[in-house]
C-alpha cells in the first residue's frame, strides 16, 4: 500500500483515481501529476515502482498544499472572516448557509435536524 502525503492509497485503482483521496487533490491535480512524473493514465497503484512513489510525493510537496496545511488555511480563512463579523462570519458562526441559499425552507444540512416547536400544530 503506497503512503502519500500521510493518506494510504489504494493500491487496486488506476493511479490517476487513486491520487484523489488526497485531500486537495481532484481529477484536474491528479491528471497534472501524472503528466509531470509521466505516468501512462492506464497504470495501476501496484504497478509503480518505489522510485515512481517517491517521484509523486515530491512533487506533490513541492508544488501543491495538501491535507493537513490546505485544512488549516481553510479553517483560518474562516476564523478571519468570523474575527471580522463580516456577514459571512456571521452565518459560519450561526450555522446558517452561508452562500444565499434560502432558509425558510431547506437549510436542513446546515442547521440539523428540525427542533420542534411547542403549540405549533394547527
Amino acid at each position: 500500500m503506497a503512503r502519500i502525503a500521510g493518506v494510504n492509497i489504494p493500491t487496486a485503482k488506476r493511479v490517476v483515481i487513486a491520487l484523489r483521496y488526497i485531500h486537495g487533490i481532484g481529477p484536474k491535480f491528479a491528471q497534472e501529476i501524472c503528466e509531470k512524473v509521466g505516468i501512462p493514465a492506464e497504470r495501476r497503484v501496484n504497478q509503480l515502482t518505489d522510485a515512481e512513489v517517491l517521484q509523486i510525493r515530491e512533487t506533490i510537496d513541492r508544488d501543491y498544499q495538501v491535507e493537513g496545511d490546505l485544512r488549516r488555511e481553510t479553517a483560518m480563512n474562516i476564523k478571519r472572516l468570523m474575527d471580522l463579523g463580516s456577514y459571512r462570519g456571521l452565518r459560519h458562526r450561526r450555522g446558517l448557509p452561508v452562500r444565499g441559499q434560502r432558509t425558510h425552507t431547506n437549510a436542513r444540512t446546515r442547521k440539523g435536524p428540525a427542533k420542534a416547536i411547542a403549540g405549533k400544530k394547527k
